[in-house]
């Protein structure tokens, strides 16, 4: 069964040793970076830089936008899922599980995102997607709303520092 995996960005090399995925995707401030592990290549690594906001502000001038949530799904559409992709952020709270949540439903039929949501709160009480960019992911892939009706559904996250490694499996059912 295909997963995708996430994690901080501390937990990154760690992850990318044990779990030998074919993608990676790192979702840090713009000014942030990640080396791509050796385990990763190069091209199989999508870099996203914007920050954990859900709307523009002038302390942070690179909110979640149209533009990269296109090229997550993009990417997402090239792992042919024969092996673990593996996404993080800062924190693997925010960015990462609403990323992660977005390619669940784009590789699942409509409907299906209530079911998801619930999964990813089973698999990550820590998981607090971000809405701005689920809300992008819900108008790109069409599904009218119940993407962000799935993650308001989820209730409040547990807090943390920082979140843990975890799986999110793909034929959710």
């Amino acid at each position: 069964m295909p997963l995708i995996y996430v994690c901080p960005k501390s937990k990154v090399p760690e992850a990318a040793r044990d779990l030998r995925p074919s993608h990676l995707i790192t979702l840090l401030d713009p000014s942030d970076d990640m080396p791509t592990p050796e385990e990763v290549s190069g091209h199989r690594h999508l870099r996203l830089g914007m920050h954990d906001v859900t709307a523009p502000s002038p302390d942070h001038h690179a909110p979640p936008d149209e533009m990269h949530v296109r090229e997550l799904i993009s990417f997402a559409k090239g792992w042919d899922r024969s092996q673990p992709m593996l996404i993080h952020c800062w924190a693997g709270i925010s960015r990462s599980t609403a990323s992660a949540l977005t390619i669940a439903c784009l590789l699942s039929e409509p409907g299906r995102e209530e079911t998801i949501a619930r999964l990813l709160r089973a698999r990550a009480a820590h998981a607090q997607p971000n809405r701005r960019l689920v809300a992008l992911a819900d108008d790109i892939l069409g599904r009218d709303g119940r993407m962000v009706d799935a993650v308001d559904a989820m209730g409040p996250a547990k807090v943390v520092f920082e979140g843990v490694l975890f799986s999110l499996p793909l034929h959710v059912r």
